[in-house]
């Protein structure tokens, strides 16, 4: 039972660290977006 909690624990950090490289992953695909239409005008 107290692999319970330690367990919730590590999947909340795991969880948290993912949206935070997801976002910055969007991020740049942004940025490369971004740069592309300046590119095309």
């Amino acid at each position: 039972m107290k692999k319970l909690p330690l367990s919730l624990a590590c999947l909340i950090a795991l969880g948290t660290a993912a949206c935070n490289t997801v976002k910055g992953v969007g991020r740049d695909i942004q940025k490369g977006g971004q740069a592309i239409e300046k590119a095309a005008q």
